[in-house]
Parts: C-alpha cells; sequence; structure tokens
C-alpha cells in the first residue's frame, strides 16, 4: 500500500470508492489543515512548473482559495491587498528584469 498522508479534493474518497479501491482517509484537525494547505501549494506549484498549463494553475487556484477561507480572509480582501500593492509597485506586465544594483 503506498503513504501519502497529503491533502486531496473533496470527491477523491468517492471517486476511490467508486472504483473499488481500498484506501485510508482521515479529516484533517482544525489545527493541520493550514499546515496541510501550505505542503499542498508548494505540490501543485511544483506540478505547475513541470507542466504550465490552465489545469495546473486550477489547482493552484483552489489551494490558494482555501489559504484564504483557512486564514480568515475574504477574496475581497485579496483584491483590496493586490489593488494595494500594484498601486505600490506595479504588477508583473512590462516584464522589469532587475539586474544588479550598485551598492553604496
Amino acid at each position: 500500500m503506498t503513504v501519502y498522508n497529503k491533502l486531496v479534493r473533496d470527491k477523491i474518497p468517492q471517486i476511490l470508492k467508486e472504483e473499488n479501491k481500498r484506501f485510508t482517509v482521515r479529516k484533517a484537525s482544525q489545527e493541520e489543515m493550514l499546515s496541510f494547505l501550505k505542503r499542498k501549494l508548494l505540490e501543485e506549484v511544483q506540478e505547475f512548473l513541470e507542466e504550465p498549463c490552465l489545469e495546473e494553475m486550477c489547482d493552484v487556484q483552489e489551494v490558494m482559495d482555501g489559504l484564504l477561507r483557512e486564514m480568515k480572509y475574504t477574496m475581497g480582501e485579496l483584491r483590496l491587498k493586490r489593488a494595494d500593492k500594484i498601486n505600490k509597485k506595479g504588477a508583473f506586465t512590462e516584464g522589469w528584469i532587475l539586474e544588479e544594483i550598485e551598492d553604496d
């Protein structure tokens, strides 16, 4: 039996059951959830880096949405913070590459 010990999407247990797989699942405790979401974010970002596509972007976004919920932020708060950062520092649309800064 392969050990995963990782957060999976909500319908995975039902899908495995329908496929007649033998498996073990449990619900993450409130204390564990943030840690499991952070690990899942690293996993999904790595998968995106290996295969940059819309499907992998969706997985990253889903984990980000989970982090928002877990950290008790709203999408509105995220949008406001993002707009503030764009206003102060800009976005990543122009493609500037900082090559060096001269030391004082």
